[in-house]
Order: C-alpha cells, then sequence, then structure tokens
C-alpha cells in the first residue's frame, strides 16, 4: 500500500494520495496564470484532454461535479429537463447544483444497474408542450457508480445518443470513471466521447491525482463553461502545480488500472464465498464491489472499520468498496479475512 497508511482503503478512489513521482512531478511544474491562459502545464493536460477524447477544446476545474454542474448550466436553461439514470451522480451526490445553479429539472429514468435504453429514453423525452419543461439533454455516467461500475455498451451508448439527437437534444457523458471503462473494454476514449456535445475526465479517482477534472467538447461550449466557471468562483491562477499531477497520471496511471479490476475481482471472489454476504464476482467489471448483506451495514462497515479496513455503507443492507492504486494484493486478502471475523463474531 502507498505509503504509511496502516489501514485498508476501500471507502473510495477519491482517497488516494500522490506517488512520490507524481509529487516531483507537481514540485516541478512549470506554472502561470491559468485564468489568462498562460499556464503552460494547464494549457498542456486540456490539449491532451482534447486529444484523448476526440474534442475541440477543454477546460480544467477543481472537480467532476463542478463539470457535471457546469455542462448542465451550458446546456440548460432555467426549466428545461434533464433524462439521466435514477442513480445518477447529479441527484444523489452534487448538493442539489442542478437546481439551485442550472434551473434544471431532472428526470430519472430507470435503467439497469445505472443503464437505460434508447426505447426508455424515446418513451420519456416530452413533446413541445408550454405546461411541461422541455426535454433539453442527456446525460450518462460511465462507468455507473451506483450500478456497481458497469460498463454501458458501446452500442447502446450509441443508440441513446441518436434518439437524443433525432429529437434535439443534447447529449452529456459524466465521465468520473471513464478511463476504467477504457481499460476494461479496449474501447479508445475518443470512441465513447465522440457520440457525446460534452464530456469529461476524472483524475482523482482511480489516475490518483490529488485534485481535478477536465471538461471538454467544442470551442463554443468550451467557452460558455469559461463563463460560468468565473461566475461560480472557479478561478485557479498558477494551477500547474496540481495540473501537474494530471499529466503525470494520463502518462502513468491509465493502463494500470486493470490492476484494479483485478483486486476487485479477488475482493468480489473473496466476499462472496462468506456466509451472510450475497454478490455475484461476474458482476464486477471495474474497480467497484457492491455487496449486499443480511445485517445492518452501517454495523459491518464500523466492524471492519475497527479491523483496520474501510468500506462505506451505501444503504440499510448495501456496502461498497472501491479499489484503487493505495491497495495492493495483500490489502484485498486483509480486507476478506476481516470481513470473515466480522461475520463470524
Amino acid at each position: 500500500m502507498n505509503g504509511a497508511q496502516s489501514f485498508v482503503e476501500l471507502y473510495s478512489d477519491t482517497r488516494t494520495r500522490p506517488t512520490p513521482a507524481m509529487r516531483r512531478a507537481m514540485a516541478e511544474a512549470e506554472v502561470g496564470d491559468e485564468q489568462a491562459l498562460e499556464d503552460p502545464t494547464v494549457n498542456r493536460l486540456c490539449e491532451a484532454v482534447c486529444r484523448l477524447t476526440g474534442k475541440e477544446a477543454a477546460i480544467y476545474l477543481p472537480s467532476g461535479t463542478m463539470c457535471n454542474q457546469i455542462a448542465l448550466m451550458v446546456h440548460c436553461r432555467p426549466g428545461e429537463e434533464v433524462l439521466l439514470d435514477r442513480s445518477a451522480h447529479p441527484i444523489h451526490f452534487e448538493g442539489g447544483g442542478a437546481g439551485a445553479l442550472a434551473g434544471a429539472v431532472l428526470t430519472p429514468l430507470d435503467g439497469e444497474h445505472g443503464i437505460f435504453t434508447a426505447d426508455q429514453l424515446a418513451a420519456r423525452i416530452r413533446t413541445d408542450n408550454r405546461h411541461a419543461p422541455r426535454s433539453r439533454l442527456v446525460s450518462i455516467e460511465q462507468t455507473c457508480n451506483q450500478g456497481g461500475g458497469r460498463i454501458w455498451p458501446l452500442e447502446q451508448v450509441e443508440q441513446v445518443c441518436a434518439v437524443a439527437r433525432g429529437r434535439g437534444l443534447a447529449t452529456h457523458m459524466d465521465g468520473a470513471r471513464l478511463m476504467n471503462a477504457v481499460v476494461a473494454s479496449g474501447v479508445p476514449a475518443a470512441r465513447w466521447c465522440a457520440p457525446f456535445d460534452s464530456c469529461w475526465i476524472d483524475f482523482s479517482k482511480g489516475l490518483g491525482a490529488p485534485v481535478g477534472a477536465v471538461l471538454a467538447g467544442s470551442e463554443e461550449f468550451i467557452a460558455a463553461a469559461w463563463r460560468v466557471k468565473q461566475m461560480i468562483g472557479g478561478a485557479m491562477r498558477q494551477a500547474g502545480i496540481i495540473a501537474a499531477a494530471c499529466l503525470h497520471a494520463l502518462e502513468h496511471h491509465v493502463d494500470r488500472l486493470a490492476e484494479d479490476h483485478a483486486n476487485a475481482k479477488a475482493l468480489a471472489e473473496g466476499l462472496a464465498a462468506l456466509p451472510g454476504l450475497y454478490l455475484d464476482p461476474a458482476t464486477v467489471e471495474t474497480n467497484l464491489v457492491y455487496v449486499e448483506l443480511e445485517g445492518d451495514a452501517a454495523a459491518f462497515v464500523a466492524a471492519l472499520r475497527e479491523r483496520g479496513v474501510r468500506m462505506g455503507a451505501m444503504g440499510p443492507r448495501r456496502v461498497r468498496a472501491v479499489t484503487h492504486l493505495d491497495v495492493d494484493r495483500e490489502g484485498i486478502e486483509r480486507a476478506v479475512a476481516a470481513a470473515r471475523q466480522v461475520l463470524a463474531g
């Protein structure tokens, strides 16, 4: 495990800490005024993300949540509707920002493991009616967090986006764990992003950087995103210090995501063998492991913590564990052993 961390941190891949090599890159970063487009490291990062996603322009932001919120503010006028899965991050984990900032209506679809179909979307897009919100944007989350880290099938992504475009709606990808999908599927990021008007990549999850995400789209979209960034106080100035960590992550931490996926599978197999825990390891596609249990999730998580393992309670009987670069195979074995002890007690 990275550094002096004595417990097994499976609560989230946002808990990663910069490696020594990443810290050196940060210390040596060339910096300038990011708001004036004069920070060379930020500029290199945005150019790299444009090449990766196939988009014209990009903007560096403090978080993926800000990427989502800015995208909603650019795509939607107040009172317009965003169609997304019931489990989606903007509904549950962004502090109601869609309503407070964009004035948008979030309409949930009942997908399977966070993934809805083109037919489901087509059935929910509203006809023009002045009594109802105007359907304006379709958003998908790749991979699906609360769906268990499942990967949207590429054909389904293309079908959903084709329905949206055919009905005059914009499309947005929440790419919080897009690179996990890229590594697990072998499909390049640009192919995943091609059907979308906007998309973003998070660097503070499995890629291991301490701060930041990059939102990408057309030049017109990013120009509007800059205005919104300024409006909501997003000036970062000499941000090259943190952007350097993201560049390092792109160069060194993408292929290694496969290790996280293998560790997640091993964890799932270990937990599935324990009495009182229920999951199908075959459904674990990336670095997220969700397990159902007979007992109380909060009590189970608290007992694990006492034994040096941290997971997260995601409901009364649901627990999440997330693998990342700070957890090696020994950590996985410790986590399974701790769960066995808790259940035996």
